[in-house]
Formats: structure tokens, sequence, C-alpha cells
């Protein structure tokens, strides 16, 4: 009798352990995702609080690259605006949530800035703005650049950004990506830069450059050197551009030229697979510790170059061997060790650097406050409702993590396409 109440007891303890364990992961998983939520917001804060209100131009404070090259400093403004936009709008996207007070206090930061986002996006295209942002001329091509991914931003995130517009609004961006055609973009990443604002007008219905789109998807395609790499031009750049620009921008600008009969399936295939590969890498960065593989120019973008294995998330595209919650919680680990309190200035600018304040000696000729935005493409997967297992899947450990705490882990070999 003693020992039949005593493994009953057990039970009961063992149950109650188990269940005290999942509502602790729960909370652990929930943190997560309003860690995200409320880092994305303090990093967007400055521009969409400042530019809603026409004074972008008025407060931004920005610092210059000790070797700034001298290019007209107002480009800065379209940097911080543009770049910020790839990694909000999926967030914008998802619809109010009031079914818990998690989700009303999420559902009250997204309207805000939802709302703040769509009136920055008037004040940039319109020339009676005193935000009006700078869209460049044939000697000062680096506009070129910030159009795009606000362009890119429109595709990814078409009903959050493009379409709640007004009439007026939407005929300016079509104005200004059309006049931008004036810049002829170097032969390097840039060229889909152009392909991109192409391939948005393509997606609108409105007369594009096809030459700009077909040429860039060309060159790209015949820059690829194997396992997942492409050439940055004529040679190859061993840095993160097939992650801050290479692979996503062009599988955006292919999937809007698929859906419109312009390229074969078998091409959009080929890519992506490619794209999958380069994201493997990618998880394979990031350390035990949270650190990653810190090398090549613009590494002020932070986070950013992660982008592919971002943007895989959001489309429940992962290599196979890689879980959603492991790349959660990679990415989270690698998001503490890089926003630390001094990675932000007094007043909520990023700083030039990569980890706090005292790295300026990493920025590069063309860097300013305002590139350093492109650290938000890595939030794609806010995207994802808080009820995808991206978020509600527990923790889990990321492949350096495995190796080297000596667990099994996958084997890696060269792919063949």
């Amino acid at each position: 009798m003693q020992r039949r109440k005593f493994i009953q007891w057990s039970s009961l303890f063992s149950s109650l352990s188990f269940i005290s364990a999942k509502a602790e992961n729960k909370a652990v998983v929930q943190n997560d995702r309003s860690y995200w939520v409320n880092l994305l917001d303090k990093i967007a804060a400055p521009i969409l609080r400042n530019m809603s209100k026409g004074e972008l131009r008025k407060n931004m404070i920005i610092a210059y690259s000790p070797t700034w090259d001298k290019r007209r400093s107002e480009v800065a403004y379209m940097e911080a605006f543009g770049r910020l936009l790839i990694g909000i709008g999926p967030f914008l996207s998802l619809p109010d949530d009031d079914s818990s007070a998690a989700a009303r206090e999420e559902t009250n930061i997204r309207k805000r800035m939802k709302a703040q986002t769509l009136a920055s996006l008037a004040r940039a295209a319109d020339p009676l703005s005193p935000d009006y942002l700078y869209w460049g001329s044939p000697t000062s091509k680096q506009p070129l650049v910030d159009a795009a991914f606000i362009a890119q931003a429109f595709l990814i995130a078409p009903q959050a950004l493009w379409e709640p517009l007004s009439a007026e609004t939407k005929m300016n961006y079509i104005r200004e990506f059309t006049t931008i055609r004036q810049i002829v973009p170097p032969n390097n990443n840039w060229v889909l830069f152009a392909a991109t604002i192409e391939s948005f007008l393509l997606f609108i219905g409105k007369p594009f450059d096809a030459a700009r789109i077909d040429q860039a998807i060309a060159k790209i395609q015949s820059w690829y050197v194997g396992d997942g790499w492409y050439k940055d031009g004529d040679k190859f750049h061993f840095d993160h551009y097939n992650g801050f620009v290479i692979h996503p921008m062009l599988i955006d600008v292919m999937r809007v030229n698929l859906a419109k009969g312009r390229l074969s399936k078998a091409d959009f295939d080929l890519a992506y697979k490619r794209m999958q590969r380069y994201a493997s890498f990618q998880e394979r960065y990031i350390s035990p510790e949270g650190t990653f593989l810190v090398v090549g120019r613009s590494s002020t973008y932070r986070v950013g170059l992660f982008q592919p294995l971002a943007k895989l998330a959001l489309e429940n595209s992962l290599p196979e061997e890689i879980s959603l919650a492991q790349v959660r919680s990679a990415l989270t680990a690698v998001f503490k060790r890089v926003f630390v309190a001094s990675t932000f200035d007094r007043d909520g600018w990023l700083t030039l650097g990569l980890v706090g304040a005292n790295q300026a000696n990493i920025a590069d000729t063309y860097s300013n406050t305002g590139s350093m935005y492109m650290t938000s493409a890595a939030f794609l997967p806010l995207g994802l409702p808080a009820a995808h297992p991206f978020w509600a899947d527990a923790d889990a450990e990321w492949t350096q993590k495995k190796a080297w705490t000596g667990q099994v882990f996958p084997k890696d070999y060269a792919v063949d396409y």
C-alpha cells in the first residue's frame, strides 16, 4: 500500500513537472517573439516617429564614416527609410489580434508602426513634403540602391505597404521609379537594384524596362561560382553581399517575372535551391555563443546579412536539415550579442559599428547612420503569426551548438547545382 502511494505521488509530481516545464518553455518562446517585436520597434522608432510628422531631415542625427567619400550627405535619409521597410513589411502585414494581453500589446505596436509607415511613405515621394527624399541623378547614383529597397519592400508586403496608399502617392512613386532609370548601375550587385524597381512596375501593371530586368538576371546567373555562391561582378568577393542583396533580391525579381510569364519555373527553382544552400551556410556561421562570421565590407549592417535565412523561415522553405525553432533560437542569441545598449546612441539611432559604439573604424567610405538600417532584414520572420511553429516550437540548438557539445549534427557537402 505504501509503495503504491509512493508510485502515485511520484507519477503526479512527474506530471506536474512536465506541465511546469511545458509552461515555462511556452513562456520562453513567447518572450522570444516579444523580444523581437520590441527590438524591431526600438530600431524603427526614431525613423518612423520623425518621418511620419515630416521631421526626419530636421531631427535625424547622422554620423558619417571616418573615411566618408563625400557623396551627397542627404542620401542618408533614403538609406534609413528604404532599408527599414524591408524588415518591417511582413510584420505590418499581420492582422490584429486581441486573443491575449501579449497579442493586444503587439497589435498596438503594429498599428502605430503601420500608421507611421504609411504617413512616411506619403511624405517620402511628395515633392512638397519637408521629408521628400533625394531620388538621385545620373551623377549621384546611391539613391538607386535605396529606391530599390523601397520597391523590394512593396513586393514583399504589398497589402501593408502599397495597397493602402492614396492614388496620388502611388503616382508619385511610379514617377520616381520611372525617372530613376537615368541612373546606370555599375557591373556588380547593383544591376539587381535596377531590376527590382522595374519588376515592381511590372508587378503593378505599369510600363517597365525589360532590358534592365533581363540583363540583371542573366548577369547574376553568369556569376554563379557554385555551392550556393555568386560573384559580385567579374570577381568573387568573400563577404556577405550574397546575403545582403544577391540571393534575396534575385529571388524577389525572379518571382515576379515567373508570375508574369517572363521566366521559366526551372530557372526560378534553381535560384531558390541555391539560396537554400547559401542559407545553410548562414545557419552554420552562428557560433554556440551567438556570434557569427564577420568578414568583408559592410559589416556595420550587422544582422542584415541573415536576410536569406530569415526569408526562407518566413516562406516555410528552410533547408531540410534546419528546423524553424533552431533558426529562431540562433537568431535570438545573435540579436542579444549585437544589440547591446551602446549599439544605439542616446537618441535611439543605430551607431556605426557591429557591437556597441566604439567600432566606427570598420565603417566603409559609403557608410552613414542611414546605412545601418539594413539590419532590419533579419526580422522578416515577424511576418509569421505567434502560433506558427517558428515561434511556438520549443527552443532548439543550432548546428554549431550541437557540434561543440559533442552531439550528433548533420554532415555537410558541396552541392552540384
